[in-house]
C-alpha cells in the first residue's frame, strides 16, 4: 500500500516529519511522498536522518499551486531535485511573497465578509499565520463559530474544502479571490518539475468541482505535457470516480498515482494510507513510473 500525497507542518499539516514517518511505518506503507505546498524544505528535516523510523521507500515530492485560466489548481511533482524546486519557489513563494499574499487575500476575504454581514472576531485581521499556511482557512474556521453565518454561506459551510473550491476558487462565487497575480501558470509549474528531473501529475481532478472533469483535463493537456494523474484520492473514493480516472489515464498513456492528502486535524476524516476508509492504493501503480 502507498500514500503519495501527505502534508506536514512545513505547509498546512499539523504533524512533524518524525510523527508522519512513524505513522507510515505503523501502517506498513511501501512508498510515501511528503508533498507539502510550494516547498521542499521538509526534505531537509532532521526526521529523515533518523534511522529505523520508516522502512519503506520515500519519493521526494511537492504540491505546487498554479492557475489554469482563472481557476486555482495543484500539480504534484515526484522524483524531483528538491534544490531546483526550492530555488525556483523564491520567485512566487518566498517568505516575503507569502506574507504579502496572506495580507492581501485575507483583507479581500474579510471585506467580502463585511459586505455580506458575516460575524467574526475582528482580531483575526492581525492573527499570526505561518507563511506556508492559508489564512483563508483560518477565516473559515472563525466564521463557522457563529451559527448566524450559516444561512448566508449555505453549502460553503459543509467543509473547508467546499468553502475553498466552490467559494474562494470559483469565479462565479461572491467569495471568489483572483490569485492570478500571485501564482504561476500551470505550464510554468510543469516545466520546472521537468527541469528538476521529475514527473508532473495533476492533483485530485474531482476536487476542483468542475462541471465536466474530463473536459477540464483535456483542455489542460492541450498546452503542456502531463506525465500522470492522481487517480486515487478521497475526492474520487465515491461513485467509481477513481475508475473513471484510471480508465482515462490508461487510454491516454498517462501514469497513475494517488494519496490520502493527509493534513491531520484540519481534515479529521482523512487518514494516512486509507483516505476516508477505502483508498488502499496498490504499489504496482507507483512502480510503473518510479524506477
Amino acid at each position: 500500500m502507498v500514500d503519495m500525497h501527505i502534508h506536514s507542518n512545513y505547509s498546512d499539516g499539523d504533524k512533524n516529519i518524525k510523527e508522519l514517518l512513524e505513522v507510515c511505518e505503523e501502517r506498513k506503507l511501501d512508498y510515501i511522498s511528503i508533498t507539502d505546498h510550494n516547498t521542499c524544505e521538509q526534505y531537509n528535516d532532521e526526521g529523515f536522518k533518523l534511522d529505523n523510523i520508516f522502512s519503506g521507500k520515500i519519493i521526494k515530492g511537492v504540491e505546487l499551486n498554479a492557475v489554469f485560466g482563472n481557476r486555482n489548481i495543484e500539480i504534484l511533482g515526484y522524483n524531483i531535485d528538491t534544490n531546483i524546486i526550492n530555488e525556483w519557489r523564491q520567485k512566487y513563494y518566498s517568505e516575503e511573497n507569502l506574507n504579502k499574499q496572506q495580507k492581501i487575500c485575507g483583507d479581500i476575504l474579510l471585506d467580502i465578509c463585511d459586505k455580506k454581514g458575516l460575524i467574526y472576531d475582528k482580531s483575526i485581521r492581525n492573527k499570526h499565520i505561518p507563511v506556508n499556511d492559508f489564512i483563508e482557512i483560518h477565516i473559515y474556521e472563525e466564521l463557522m463559530k457563529h451559527k448566524e453565518n450559516y444561512n448566508v454561506l449555505g453549502e460553503l459551510t459543509e467543509s473547508g474544502g467546499i468553502f475553498y473550491r466552490k467559494g474562494l476558487a470559483n469565479p462565479e462565487s461572491d467569495f471568489f479571490i483572483n490569485r492570478n497575480e500571485f501564482r504561476p501558470k500551470y505550464k510554468e509549474i510543469i516545466d520546472i518539475i521537468h527541469t528538476s528531473g521529475g514527473k508532473a501529475f495533476l492533483a485530485h481532478p474531482f476536487e476542483y468541482k468542475f462541471l465536466d472533469t474530463i473536459k477540464f483535463i483535456d483542455e489542460l493537456r492541450k498546452e503542456t505535457e502531463l506525465d500522470g494523474i492522481e487517480c486515487f484520492h478521497p475526492s474520487s473514493e465515491d461513485d467509481n470516480k477513481k475508475d473513471v480516472l484510471v480508465k482515462y489515464a490508461r487510454k491516454n498513456n498517462l501514469f497513475i498515482s494517488g494519496g490520502s492528502d493527509f493534513h491531520g486535524k484540519r481534515k479529521a476524516n482523512i487518514e494516512i494510507g486509507c483516505g476516508k476508509g477505502s483508498l488502499n492504493i496498490s504499489k504496482e501503480f507507483i512502480e510503473e513510473w518510479i524506477n
